[in-house]
């Protein structure tokens, strides 16, 4: 679900766009909220309540969502042009709006484009390799878990479980008993001391 920067057809660096919401560019606004809307995410899965931080990500990331539609909508067209002839009866200084109209009729500035620097394309790369390697070792963790959490179901126990059938289950436990046996420890493990 990572967002890969888009490669431009005219050279061979990429389109980089900041994190900021305010310098997204529309179609990026529209193409996240549409897309977000196609998969229907439930936002109170308890997937996104893990813990505090991620919480404040996740509200802040929808806030940004619901936000960008409208802005989408709101600049989706261009500009509608400036009506200097209402300037021209408010304002005193009438070559002041001439020489304004005459600016705004004759400029056109370049669209303004940002442009991601090798350097941090090494880095961000990187920062994924890392989040990978994290990732594969945290399911690992969970299929581990998963069967640890099966082994306990199983060897459950109650009110007919005995000590031996404890130690069976557990040979970790078994072997520290025999250990404080041998050594003598009596009283390792009660609270008084």
């Amino acid at each position: 679900n990572r967002r890969r920067p888009s490669h431009r057809s005219s050279s061979s660096s990429f389109v980089f766009e900041t994190r900021f919401p305010t310098m997204f560019s529309a179609t990026t606004r529209r193409c996240v909220a549409r897309t977000s809307v196609r998969r229907n995410l439930d936002w109170s899965s308890s997937v996104f309540k893990g813990d505090n931080e991620l919480s404040a990500s996740v509200n802040a990331f929808r806030g940004w969502v619901a936000s960008a539609e409208g802005l989408a909508e709101k600049y989706s067209a261009p500009p509608a042009p400036v009506d200097f002839s209402t300037a021209k009866k408010s304002i005193r200084d009438k070559t002041l709006v001439d020489n304004l109209e005459k600016l705004y009729s004759s400029s056109t500035p370049p669209a303004e484009t940002h442009e991601w620097s090798v350097e941090d394309q090494a880095t961000k790369a990187q920062q994924i390799k890392e989040a990978e390697g994290r990732m594969t070792f945290t399911q690992e963790m969970i299929e581990d878990t998963l069967k640890e959490i099966e082994f306990m179901k199983a060897n459950r126990t109650t009110r007919e479980t005995s000590g031996g059938d404890v130690l069976e289950a557990y040979p970790d436990v078994a072997e520290e008993v025999d250990r404080e046996i041998e050594n003598r420890e009596w009283f390792k493990d009660t609270v008084g001391k």
